[in-house]
């Protein structure tokens, strides 16, 4: 087996060991929802529990047996993913603060600045997406949408 061969069965049991960790939390965190005795016969616990057994199982599996994987990317391609990660906790934690709009076109934008585009197209595309997505999950589907101090 050559060496790129084996780091990229590493690299597969590495997501598999992040996959059954994930399915362990998740299916703590599903076993202790509390609900109410009048429940339906599965309870809210079911689903969440049943997918838990489920992931765990098939991480399981891709450990012991991970088969060819892509290599791990190469610092561009890291970095690149670690910028999209912060961007999207910065929305999500910003959100209340910022408002709907205003978040998602700062994450909108910097995801078209990762995939090469230029400012202006970027803030541009990022404003029109924010307001896309408002307008779908706000007044189209009826979802409750932080404001922000600006009132959208």
């Amino acid at each position: 087996m050559s060496a790129s061969s084996q780091s990229a069965r590493a690299s597969g049991r590495f997501a598999a060991v992040i996959l059954i960790i994930f399915a362990l939390v998740y299916g703590y965190f599903g076993a202790t929802v509390e609900y109410s005795f009048s429940s339906d016969p599965i309870g809210p616990r079911g689903f969440p529990v049943a997918l838990a057994v489920t992931l765990a199982a098939f991480g399981v599996y891709y450990l012991l047996n991970p088969g060819e994987a892509e290599a791990w990317p190469e610092r561009e391609g890291r970095n690149a993913a670690l910028v999209f990660l912060v961007l999207s906790a910065l929305c999500v934690l910003g959100m209340d603060h910022l408002g709907f709009i205003p978040a998602m076109a700062v994450l909108m934008a910097g995801i078209a600045r990762l995939f090469g585009a230029t400012w202006p197209f970027a803030i541009g595309s990022g404003i029109a997406q924010a307001v896309l997505w408002w307008s779908l999950f706000g007044p189209v589907l009826g979802g409750n949408l932080p404001k922000g101090p600006l009132g959208f």
